[in-house]
């Protein structure tokens, strides 16, 4: 009898163009290898010391971006796509399919509001999936009674919804995103119109509640669970709060149709001054522990309060991966890119990471497995709780047996709400072994680490229609603050017993190691980029030549390793999708995040280790007012606010005009020297010029912009006396 070839429920495919990727990156090495020489062979050694000591630091800077450049090459050196085959899936497992548990995480609903956090709930409530095996449990951490009042709404509403989305089958089931671009359908026009006219109803509900801040007590009065707020002193100390909304294994819990309904359930953990509650990775372990109890599903997925599911498959992609036969068995976790639906055209905050997402996580996909995001994570329960890899380590699926406790609603909320209170974690693995680890502001990234270095491997899925699409920050500061937490917590990662180059020693791949190591240092550009943006032009109005002059062989090496590397970068952008214009917005942002949020992370680490800065976690707002929108669509660069992150671009890019407009007058006015002036100093003046050109919208912030998204005028006066002041000290 002829053996059945096996059929693997995904196929691995190498990304296209690796080989050019790799031709240029071995010509760019070559370049850097002239530079260096150059560096080295002309080293001033008769001028004065500022002009040596000036050279030194432009060259460990150029030391520093080599490295970078290095650790980042070595990720992409060899990029995957994993492609799943839904067909294969359904034909072998049929209806044997696992209970996934859906974790989504809310933390203060003036920020994040109970309407957003109600489209993303429905919208994983109704994926393309069978509801009884679907647990769905919000974590509150703002332990607010709006939220909990939203929650019964989409409790109520989702009886209509998701054999809505069924019959049509809708996509993405996110009420909101549905309606707001969907068309009335010709076959079901009476239903379509009515089931959005009582989502429009439900919404209007929510928000006017959140607008007057309180819920009507006729509202109130009508569940059990509003009770429990009046045992609330405030959302930082309060006691558990955990109620069964939807229960599923009750054969009641059905829609409209008759059909069963997932399980909802809504819980704010216990929170009390005196204990610590460790932010969302706090939040993410009470989960894990009480769905422990009411559910334990094998698989869970995390996703965050606004990041909807935009593909109602995405959990039958996520499971070809882990219940391949052959390989399904070692992955811990797969995850897929964090998307966006609100980018402009051209992506004014760069917040599309497009490059990052199509070609770094896939070449960290190829090196072990990409690293975790904090959101659109599917992962393998029994990794996340602590369990190291065996290499017999094996599932049946289709003998999987469920441990859900029967037990009654009321009893388990009971029963359950210890699980999540502030002592149970006391003297226990929780927040190091088991879980998410604690202690950084980055939880999700060291804990993808830790459980890789307890030997799974992770696994990155891109497919075709996004997964999750979320709200990008629609201002700048909003864009550098969220830099800024995750550069700080990435290099506190690196600074602590979890840095992968040490931590990960003999446990997984050096080419994972390294990197991880290429995100963890993103602080540290920093104080290269300073160096480059700041140096060349204070030395410009000195005089001082810092590269070789333009009629030298030598110049060759330079523009060579400058003009591939930018030219190769639009390259790939743009076979991403971008566009130049987005490219060149990319650029500008690359410059401001290194310049501010990176300085700003680095210099805060210090303080951390020499004991003068906490731990903070911040949490970006969602929602902001409708000029500031309204300026975003028009692709305007939002300032509007003071602070110190825009006194340094602001002063940054008056050095850089001063400098460009003094090498101009120097020009002019040495008109018989003038071909020695631009053949000594050509690098030096076009590198301020292009420095200037990335600043453009920020002069016509300081001296031309009329709307409120302007640079306030204390930071033009500081940027200008400061500017003119460090041109005037390098001069003499």
């Amino acid at each position: 009898m002829a053996k059945i070839e096996y059929v693997p429920l995904f196929e691995t495919r190498q990304v296209k163009g690796r080989i050019l990727f790799r031709c240029v990156a071995a010509s760019i090495l070559l370049g850097i290898c002239f530079v260096f020489v150059y560096r080295v062979r002309f080293l001033p050694v008769g001028g004065g010391k500022a002009e040596r000591w000036a050279w030194i630091g432009l060259f460990l800077s150029e030391i520093w971006f080599s490295f970078f450049w290095f650790l980042t090459t070595v990720c992409r050196w060899n990029s995957v796509i994993r492609i799943p085959h839904l067909h294969t899936l359904s034909q072998r497992f049929g209806k044997e399919l696992p209970d996934i548990d859906i974790f989504v995480c809310t933390a203060d609903p003036s920020i994040e509001p109970p309407s957003m956090v109600v489209n993303t709930v429905l919208s994983v409530m109704a994926y393309d999936y069978p509801p009884q095996k679907l647990s769905i449990y919000l974590s509150d951490d703002g332990g607010s009674d709006l939220t909990f009042y939203a929650m019964l709404e989409a409790a109520d509403f989702s009886k209509t919804w998701l054999p809505f989305c069924n019959k049509l089958k809708v996509e993405p089931r996110s009420p909101e995103a549905y309606f707001r671009t969907a068309f009335e359908e010709a076959v079901h026009a009476e239903e379509w119109l009515l089931v959005k006219k009582q989502y429009e109803e439900m919404k209007m509900r929510i928000e006017a509640a959140a607008k007057m801040n309180r819920i009507p007590e006729h509202i109130r009065k009508q569940h059990k669970g509003f009770r429990e707020w009046d045992l609330v002193s405030s959302k930082r100390d309060h006691q558990t709060i955990l109620q069964i909304l939807i229960d599923g294994r009750d054969s009641n819990a059905v829609d409209m149709e008759g059909n069963p309904l997932p399980t909802l359930v809504y819980l704010a953990r216990e929170k009390r001054p005196q204990y610590p509650h460790h932010f969302k990775a706090g939040a993410m372990n009470a989960l894990i522990r009480v769905s422990s109890r009411i559910s334990n599903s094998p698989i869970i997925l995390n996703v965050d309060c606004d990041m909807y599911s935009n593909n109602s498959e995405s959990i039958k992609y996520a499971l070809c991966i882990f219940m391949d036969e052959e390989k399904g068995d070692e992955v811990a976790y797969v995850q897929f890119p964090q998307n966006f639906e609100n980018l402009t055209k051209n992506e004014i905050y760069g917040s599309s990471f497009r490059v990052i997402q199509k070609l770094e996580f896939r070449g960290l996909d190829a090196n072990g497995g990409p690293c975790y995001i904090g959101t659109g994570c599917f992962h393998r329960r029994e990794a996340l709780c602590g369990k190291k890899y065996d290499i017999n380590y094996k599932v049946d699926w289709k003998k999987l047996n469920q441990t859900r406790v029967e037990e009654h609603a009321s009893l388990l909320e009971e029963t359950c709400k210890v699980l999540a209170s502030c002592s149970f974690e006391h003297n226990t693995a929780w927040g190091k072994e088991m879980g998410l680890v604690y202690g950084f502001p980055v939880e999700d990234i060291v804990t993808g680490l830790s459980v890789q270095c307890r030997g799974w491997k992770s696994m990155f899925l891109g497919p075709e229609r996004e997964g999750f699409l979320g709200v990008a920050p629609i201002t700048l500061l909003q864009t550098l603050v969220q830099h800024k937490r995750w550069t700080e917590g990435h290099l506190q990662v690196f600074l602590s017993e979890y840095c992968p180059l040490t931590y990960g020693y003999k446990k997984i791949p050096l080419k994972l190691r390294l990197a991880y190591s290429a995100y963890n240092l993103w602080a540290a550009n920093s104080l290269a980029t300073l160096y480059y943006v700041v140096v060349p032009c204070f030395c410009l109005l000195k005089g001082i030549s810092l590269f070789p002059k333009i009629s030298s062989l030598w110049v060759l090496p330079f523009a060579y390793v400058a003009f591939a590397h930018r030219a190769y970068s639009l390259g790939e952008f743009l076979c991403c999708g971008g566009t130049f214009l987005g490219w060149c917005n990319d650029q500008r942002m690359w410059l401001f995040k290194r310049t501010s949020s990176y300085s700003f992370a680095f210099f805060e680490n210090i303080l951390k280790l020499l004991g003068y800065s906490q731990l903070a976690f911040v949490v970006t707002a969602k929602v902001a007012d409708e000029d500031v929108s309204k300026r975003y669509d028009r692709e305007q660069i939002e300032f509007g606010a003071a602070s110190p992150m825009f006194d340094i671009l602001a002063t940054l890019a008056m050095l850089n005009l001063l400098g460009s407009l003094g090498a101009i007058k120097k020009i002019i006015l040495d008109g018989n020297r003038e071909s020695k002036v631009i053949d000594q100093l050509g690098l030096q003046i076009l590198l301020c010029l292009v420095l200037v050109a990335i600043n453009l919208p920020v002069y016509q912030a300081l001296f031309f912009r009329k709307d409120k998204g302007k640079m306030p005028t204390s930071v033009t006066y500081k940027s200008i006396i400061l500017a003119l002041l460090g041109c005037t000290a390098a001069m003499y």
